[in-house]
């Protein structure tokens, strides 16, 4: 039997409900998860495809993150643990998507395409989370490997942020890391315990950390994890998964959209306290204050600490290498001014999606990004990384540089850089809290986030708004962007754009302002705006007050 006979036998068995049609996209295939088993089987194959195509390992991750239980979805993960080439998502879109009759037709294009030798091996490393679904989906993508004769390697249950961790040591030959998971806790655990040793006189209240694991896969690692960890932190975990939904009333979107604490944490004023999400690639800190009043740490405010302290550290060493903060527009502006105007640090605006933070981040001896929802992580180049480790090693190095220098390697081995990990970042911010002593209301006051607001506008197309200058600016439809500049105007320390959103027929508006009823104001005119320029639909935007 032939390779393509194969293929074309089992895909019988992972049959596609027809006129289904799917989109790759950031995030990659996601949706209810009685749809997806086709996909799973043609994503095992352009996983070997791929594999064969870079002569290396790739991974594939069965997950949709922070969506629903009943969701799920899949990621392809590229050589240096990075997400897959734009060229290779169309090909995701197109395999996906081909009618049954029609996928060899479909698979020979793409091996056409692109000259793939058909005759090379084929590794690709396999991850799932917990959902019920996880289980069979996992086992079709494991199918479409085998019909191409590839083997795949079963992680079995892992965070989204180790399997890109592993793919990564793989293709590395180890330079990275070890491709286990065990590989991945000695990693990160040693960065972290020797950066506590900078920490003088940590007290075991210091060392508490109240976490939400969002009834997910980042509740079973973290448990796995905490031996590792040398009692340096001790964690109070909830949301466990043992009794709880996935992301159903916790986990850090909800905290995110809802501005309140996860269900089922128990916090006391002044208590740290964070939350994953559903596959532990995104993070954020909260705490309630004495009077109860709930206050949220996002990823503004993470990149704003990791970036201090990374600029302090160089200062010290003497090293001049150049930090940049990577935001999108959604970043608040006194993030912004902080940065720029108190810590002397370069930011750089970019369109929102990780792709595209993490491609500027790649433009700088360190490159921080982290998009306001938690999802980051911290880029070094390789002449940042040698200059780090020469300086660290050098006989002639002054006291003071070298342990700037060492607490620089630490740091380098404690983030994991292929993409934003929940576990890598949670241990590095409580690492820098406890080397610069600060609580988590002093860090909190660091700057004061201006009041602002978000709406959405729905168009009958949203294809009629297009943006530029990092989508802070809208070039079309004529007018709307004069409009705009006008209302903002109207404000104190304001600002407003408009984008169209990625997904559905909807626009999003953004505004801030000096107070939290001038921000409302501002978001609601420029609203209205959308709804008369850009064709709104329904009925006008109403006031929010």
């Amino acid at each position: 039997m032939t390779q393509f006979e194969k293929v074309s036998q089992r895909s019988v068995q992972h049959p596609k409900p027809v006129g289904l049609v799917l989109q790759y996209g950031t995030a990659g295939f996601r949706t209810n998860a009685k749809q997806l088993d086709h996909i799973m089987y043609r994503m095992g194959l352009l996983a070997a495809l791929r594999s064969k195509k870079t002569k290396s390992t790739i991974g594939v991750m069965v997950t949709a993150s922070h969506n629903p239980e009943e969701d799920n979805g899949v990621k392809l993960i590229d050589p240096m643990g990075e997400m897959v080439t734009p060229a290779w998502e169309e090909y995701a879109t197109l395999l996906a998507n081909a009618e049954q009759e029609g996928l060899l037709a479909a698979l020979k294009d793409v091996i056409e395409r692109e000259a793939v030798n058909m005759s090379q091996d084929v590794s690709v490393f396999i991850g799932k989370d917990t959902r019920p679904s996880s289980e069979g989906l996992s086992q079709a993508v494991l199918d479409g490997v085998s019909s191409l004769g590839g083997h795949g390697h079963d992680y079995g249950l892992v965070t989204t942020p180790q399997l890109h961790f592993m793919v990564c040591c793989q293709n590395t030959q180890g330079r990275y890391g070890t491709p286990t998971i065990d590989g991945y806790y000695q990693k990160l655990s040693k960065a972290f315990v020797q950066l506590t040793k900078h920490a003088p006189n940590r007290t075991d209240d210091q060392k508490h950390l109240l976490v939400d694991g969002a009834n997910g896969i980042g509740a079973l690692k973290l448990r796995d994890m905490e031996p590792f960890l040398q009692k340096e932190l001790q964690v109070s975990l909830f949301n466990d998964g043992s009794s709880g939904k996935l992301n159903f009333q916790c986990g850090a979107d909800y905290v995110k959209v809802q501005q309140r604490p996860p269900q089922g944490v128990r916090m006391s004023a002044g208590e740290r306290c964070c939350s994953f999400d559903g596959d532990a690639d995104r993070i954020v800190y909260y705490y309630n204050d004495s009077a109860d009043q709930f206050h949220l740490l996002d990823g503004d405010k993470i990149a704003t600490l990791i970036s201090t302290f990374l600029k302090e550290l160089l200062n010290q060493a003497g090293l001049d290498l150049r930090v940049a903060v990577v935001q999108t527009a959604y970043a608040n502006g006194s993030s912004t001014q902080y940065l720029e105007e108190t810590m002397k640090v370069t930011v750089r605006c970019v369109k929102t999606g990780v792709k595209h933070l993490h491609h500027a981040a790649q433009e700088f001896d360190i490159g921080v990004y982290f998009e306001a929802n938690g999802h980051g992580t911290v880029l070094f180049s390789k002449a940042a990384e040698e200059k780090i480790q020469q300086l660290a090693l050098d006989p002639n190095t002054n006291d003071e540089k070298k342990s700037a220098a060492r607490l620089l390697e630490s740091t380098v081995n404690l983030i994991n850089q292929t993409v934003g990990d929940a576990l890598s970042d949670m241990l590095l911010i409580e690492a820098v809290l406890a080397i610069k002593g600060l609580t988590i209301q002093q860090w909190d006051a660091i700057y004061t986030d201006l009041p602002n607001r978000q709406l959405k506008v729905k168009v009958a197309d949203r294809r009629v708004i297009d943006t530029t200058d990092a989508e802070r600016r809208a070039v079309s439809p004529a007018g709307l962007q004069d409009t705009i500049d006008a209302l903002v105007k109207k404000y104190k320390m304001s600002r407003a754009f408009v984008r169209p959103s990625g997904t559905e027929d909807v626009v999003r508006v953004y505004a801030e302002a000096d107070t939290q009823e001038n921000a409302d104001a501002l978001a609601h005119e420029v609203s209205v705006a959308v709804y008369r320029i850009a064709g709104g639909v329904g009925e006008e935007p109403k006031p929010l007050h």
